[in-house]
């Protein structure tokens, strides 16, 4: 039987424990958390003691299935889950999602509506006079009792239409659950075994041993184990905005919430789901409200305008019908009974109560809610996760996008493909064995160690239980390339004892790792007790160097003609596309080493050891997604930490860099000033060398000039950028949780093809909503007109068009014309067009012409058939053929909806309405749903539509009638954009940049052209200049020829000694 636990340092960190309780509890745990009280934890045994509590080796971390004992070998595992104890004593590391609302509170809160509420009081009290009548002495005797139908029809018609809404709202809550299970899915590292691995987070347990790093946002509290210059933000949890330093001295609780500045670190979980910091402030946030995107606040606002026009048109029907019902019985000298009054009363409101529910466009948030939750679906299928639905909507009129180079642009997939060590060079990966024997062994032995200790890449299991190199894609690339020369990176950090770690920073563009040195050590020139080890950016390394290894690996002084020759390998790398990474080292003694900052890396008088050159191919798409976007008005920048020169080739060849355009790196760039920079910022396609103040600097000037910016970023310090943006873009693969919980959108695949994506889908939403808005308002107002004329000219004080009826209609242009425009497939025709102004009108001049347009036309017809039908159709005044003709005249009105339903799919003047619908599968569901319903409903629903049914020919004569409304709309589209009095063209929506692509282009062409007249005049000037000075020289040559005729002479050679005195 294993040992039970003791004090006893001695005493084995792992046993047995199947069958029995742990020696500490979540409430002790608790309080170790809440108070970070560090006697509490020296009371416990301090680390050591933690971890024997929680049965963990911190060396090896917890046992896949804990059935290893390090002391009595392997034990059988009683659970048939992983770690199950664990979780049933400290809890899961899962938030419970708030309780689903039930279909029944769907219902109900779609049923809190108050024109349903106000149209089902007044069919109850139809539905009790209606069966008053019935049952009246003066009800016929040879009449059917029928008088509460209208009563029933429209309480079954409000049903229909509060289950639909909340069948939608259901579908939409369910969709959103998904993407938030999506957005809390992601894998952490952690030591289990004793290998580092990558799991989910939902799997982490009290007890395990997980590796943080910058840009982590922690979700379970922790104890800090070891680690180097841990530096975290917690200021989500304690509201303290003062970065807080944890180590083993000092504040080693890391809490959940908090997000790692910088440092790496060694930590223990000691919380997890509920019972974390971060668990019990989600939970309180789990019922937060709905977000309200600016498109749903939008159309909130025109949506209460078109209800006070409907209630005011309500208002002024009921005042009038009421009025001539009373003037109708003056004139008559009928007076009206009680009975009669009531009767008639009852009519009335019905009727404008069904004009305040055709009026209302209760249907426009829910095009949007719809609209956003087709959109954010089908966005996941291709990569981007939505957070924010704003941003979905607010990406469709991006006109400028600042993307990262490397995993973005290109694959991410690095490779070593050209390095210069120690002055040995090889060019091509063939070469790479061959070049391997002619390095000089001590050089190489340095050059491998530098590789392998200055890094945090390991090879582990990812989150599927693949065994590949997990870290930063660069460093994998070096490990693997230690690998391939026969090296072995975990021999090389096992030999090496880690003194201090400088992680990786934007600011410096560096990593430092210092090592006591020890006889496992490589050896150098100027061996000491200390070797600070540093990589990072080319151009900043070799600066911060005063000597170089040589051939022979002796250490030489750089001088002014080796440092050019190693910036003109740099570029050189660079023009090929290359990443360029510069090592170096340097010996130091004890004294030295104690007087380090233990924040800023000791980055001077450093040995340069050589340059990699590390290739990362574009992405198969990006070439063909930059050209897109710059058809859609979209203004591309590149914005990356890479050398200028790699930035310039890497841009050229996906077509960001253009003709005119500029790149400059990011000091360059902020020492201008902020005039400066807002002139240069229209011109401005690569900024290399960056710092992520550099791209909040770009977006600041951006926005100053009204753009709606979209910027990636993956880094810890991309956060302010990536919040400051309209628009933000984190990486789901090499992003930091820090700069995905700064974002807007995820980008799953780091892909820069899913950007295009994510702008098509956001032109989509707005596109929808605006076809939906086109057919919505043109129904309104033709069927709030025609409802009024027609009641007011009525003998009867009735609308040519029922209650039922009514409520049908709305049904058709509210629901299902939401789910059928709103919800409407991508085209290759969104991105060939300009983006929008921020402050566009929401509907534009085409849409006002095509609205106006068609209640006109669809208005002009019903008013014909109300007074011309009878005749047209050849039908009496009978009581059968008059309710044919009315039949017929809500058959004509609800195809000529069916039919300018299609017109409302374009937007824009172009003709064929027809293209692409036979990809849009769910348009033509809905259309074949409505037709369908329509028929039974005339045919078969007499009693509760006041319809009777047709025949074949009726059916076709209404169909053909209704198909008006397709040539109605070719012909508006075919108008003039100018009419005196009418319209007039305004593109003034549309978003221009103060500098185009064609600009950019007619300048450079016009530069180009007076750079040739400049080089030619120099030229011609240069040419003439040695004319003139081959006639000078002719000259001087013909006065010394004849000079020396003259002094051949007796007289001549007298002058020439006169003239020598």
């Amino acid at each position: 039987m294993p040992p039970q636990l003791t004090d006893d340092p001695s005493a084995p960190l792992i046993r047995n424990h199947h069958g029995h309780q742990f020696q500490i509890d979540t409430d002790r745990l608790h309080q170790l958390i809440d108070t970070k009280h560090q006697t509490l934890l020296e009371e416990m045994g301090g680390i050591m003691g933690l971890c024997r509590l929680l049965e963990v080796d911190p060396t090896l971390g917890l046992s896949p299935d804990e059935s290893f004992d390090p002391s009595y070998g392997v034990v059988t595992p009683k659970s048939s889950e992983a770690l199950a104890e664990r979780r049933l004593t400290f809890g899961k590391n899962e938030i419970p999602a708030a309780p689903p609302k039930t279909f029944v509170s769907l219902l109900w809160a779609a049923y809190n509506d108050q024109t349903l509420i106000m149209l089902t009081v007044a069919s109850i009290v139809s539905l009790a006079v209606g069966i008053w009548e019935d049952n009246s002495e003066n009800h016929p005797t040879d009449e059917p009792k029928v008088g509460w139908v209208d009563g029933v029809a429209i309480l079954v018609a409000v049903a229909v239409v509060v289950i639909t809404n909340a069948i939608n709202d259901y579908e939409k809550e369910k969709q959103f659950r998904k993407l938030n299970a999506k957005k809390e899915d992601r894998p952490v590292k952690v030591l289990r075994g004793g290998l580092s691995q990558q799991i989910h987070i939902q799997d982490v347990v009290v007890g395990d041993i997980m590796f943080i790093e910058p840009g982590d946002l922690l979700t379970v509290d922790c104890i800090y184990i070891e680690g180097h210059n841990v530096r975290c933000d917690e200021s989500a949890v304690t509201g303290e905005s003062k970065t807080v330093r944890k180590d083993g001295q000092g504040d080693c609780v890391v809490l959940s919430g908090s997000k790692v500045l910088q440092g790496v670190a060694k930590v223990i979980v000691v919380a997890v789901g509920t019972n974390s910091y971060y668990g019990r402030a989600m939970t309180l946030m789990r019922n937060s409200d709905e977000e309200t995107t600016p498109l749903q606040l939008k159309l909130n606002v025109l949506a209460d305008q078109i209800a006070k026009f409907g209630f005011i048109a309500a208002g002024l029907m009921f005042v009038v019908l009421l009025g001539k019902m009373f003037v109708l019985s003056y004139i008559n000298h009928h007076p009206i009974s009680t009975g009669e009054l009531l009767s008639q009363l009852v009519t009335i409101v019905i009727q404008a109560i069904t004009v305040i529910v055709v009026a209302v466009p209760e249907g426009l948030p829910m095009a949007v809610t719809l609209a956003l939750a087709f959109a954010t679906t089908e966005m996941l299928k291709d990569n981007n996760l939505v957070r924010h639905l704003s941003a979905c909507e607010t990406m469709g009129n991006a006109t400028a996008v600042c993307s990262d180079k490397t995993g973005t642009l290109t694959e991410n997939k690095m490779s070593v493909a050209s390095v210069s060590f120690a002055n040995t060079k090889f060019t091509k990966s063939h070469e790479m064995q061959r070049w391997r024997y002619q390095m000089n062994p001590l050089a190489l032995d340095l050059s491998i160690e530098s590789i392998s200790v200055n890094s945090t890449a390991f090879e582990g299991k990812d989150q599927d239980g693949n065994t590949k190199f997990i870290g930063s894609t660069t460093e994998c690339a070096m490990i693997e390339f230690a690998r391939k020369l026969g090296y072995s990176y975990q021999d090389q950090r096992s030999a090496s004892k880690t003194a201090n770690i400088y992680p990786f920073s934007s600011s410096v563009k560096s990593m430092t790792t210092i090592v006591e040195i020890n006889d496992s050590n490589a050896h150098s020139p100027g061996r000491s007790d200390y070797r600070v080890y540093t990589k990072g950016a080319a151009e900043t390394i070799i600066s911060c160097c005063t000597h170089y290894l040589d051939a022979k690996g002796k250490v030489q002084v750089l001088d002014s003609t080796t440092r050019m020759e190693q910036e003109m390998l740099v570029n050189d790398y660079a023009e090929r596309s290359l990443r360029t990474l510069a090592l170096a080292y340097r010996d130091v003694d004890t004294s030295t080493f104690e007087t380090f900052h233990s924040d800023d890396p000791p980055l001077n008088n450093l040995i340069l050891l050589g340059i990699v050159g590390i290739q990362d191919q574009l992405r198969p798409g990006v070439i063909e997604s930059v050209k897109a976007f710059r058809r859609a008005g979209v203004f591309i920048r590149m914005i990356t930490g890479d050398n200028l020169e790699t930035a310039k080739a890497i841009a050229k060849e996906c077509g960001i860099l253009t003709a005119g355009g500029i790149a400059m790196t990011g000091p360059d760039f902020r020492a201008l000033s902020e005039r400066e920079q807002y002139d240069i910022i229209p011109r401005l396609q690569v900024l290399a060398r960056s710092s992520p103040i550099d791209k909040t600097i770009v977006v600041s000037r951006l926005q100053e000039r009204n753009e709606v910016v979209a910027m990636t970023g993956d880094g810890t310090n991309d956060g302010p950028a990536l919040k400051l943006a309209n628009v933000g873009f984190a990486m789901g693969i090499a992003g930091t949780e820090v700069a995905k919980e700064a974002s807007d959108i995820i980008l799953m695949d780091d892909n820069f093809n899913s950007i295009l994506q994510a702008l098509k889908w956001g032109r989509a939403v707005n596109d929808g909503v605006k076809k939906f808005l086109t057919f919505q308002l043109t129904v309104n107002i033709a069927a709030v007109v025609l409802s009024f004329v027609s009641a007011v000219m009525s003998e009867k004080s009735e609308s040519i068009l029922s209650a039922v009826q009514l409520l049908w209609v709305n049904m058709i242009m509210d629901t299902f014309a939401a789910l059928a425009l709103a919800t409407e497939p991508l085209t290759d025709d969104l991105v060939r067009r300009k983006p929008l102004r921020k402050d566009s009108s929401l509907i534009n001049w085409r849409m006002s012409r095509m609205i106006v347009g068609q209640a006109i036309f669809q208005i002009a017809i019903n008013f014909i058939l109300m007074y011309y039908g009878p005749n047209i159709f050849g039908l009496t005044n009978s009581s059968a053929d008059t309710k044919i003709f009315r039949t017929m005249v809500f058959n004509v009105f609800v195809f000529l909806q069916v039919f300018n339903e299609l017109n409302c799919r374009r937007i824009d003047d172009r003709i064929n309405i027809l293209r692409g619908i036979t990809h849009d599968h769910l348009f033509l569901i809905i259309q074949g749903f409505v037709v369908v319903s329509q028929i039974l409903m005339i045919q078969y629903g007499g009693l509760a539509f006041k319809t009777v049914p047709l025949n074949l020919e009726q059916w076709l004569i209404t169909i053909g009638i209704g198909s008006l409304s397709i040539p109605a709309g070719t012909f508006i589209r075919m108008l003039p954009n100018h009419l005196p009095c009418f319209w007039s063209e305004n593109n003034d929506d549309e978003f221009n940049h103060a500098v185009s692509y064609s600009r950019l282009r007619w300048e450079s062409v016009v530069t180009h052209i007076m750079n040739d007249i400049s080089t030619k005049k120099l030229d011609e000037e240069d040419k003439s200049y040695m004319v003139d000075a081959n006639l000078i020289q002719s000259a001087n040559d013909s006065d010394y020829y004849r000079q020396q005729k003259v002094s051949q002479t007796p007289r001549g050679r007298e002058e020439t000694k006169q003239a020598k005195v």
